[in-house]
């Protein structure tokens, strides 16, 4: 069994919050802030693959140093995101699911398999 498994969401907002009280961050974590901050760390994620192939990218997966860097700014989008759903009160499985079945309409299996068009290209 993997933590994935084993830990629930609420578990992480939680572990999010206990965090961010214990170093008095509330006062600077709002709405815009922590959108910028997804954004940022969604960048620096984004910035380790730039200008690299392919092959580039699959071994940056099995040496462990850059492999821990990824993870590090996955960590970090994922944190901002868990501390806007956390302080908004946005049930994160509640409004996934409800986006994807949007997405399901938008995309229908038989139109989408194998495109990369937009929904409207179809």
């Amino acid at each position: 069994m993997t933590e994935d498994q084993d830990t629930t969401i609420e578990a992480l907002k939680s572990r999010v919050k206990s965090f961010c009280e214990a170093r008095d961050w509330d006062q600077y974590h709002d709405a815009k802030e922590l959108a910028i901050s997804i954004t940022i760390e969604s960048a620096e994620l984004l910035e380790l693959f730039r200008f690299k192939s392919r092959e580039e990218m699959r071994q940056m997966f099995e040496v462990p140093d850059s492999r821990e860097e990824i993870c590090d700014e996955v960590a970090d989008v994922l944190f901002a995101l868990l501390r806007f759903a956390q302080l908004y009160d946005i049930d994160v499985v509640t409004e996934f699911n409800r986006k994807m079945a949007k997405n399901e309409a938008k995309y229908p299996v038989e139109f989408a398999r194998g495109s990369n068009k937009k929904y409207d290209e179809f």
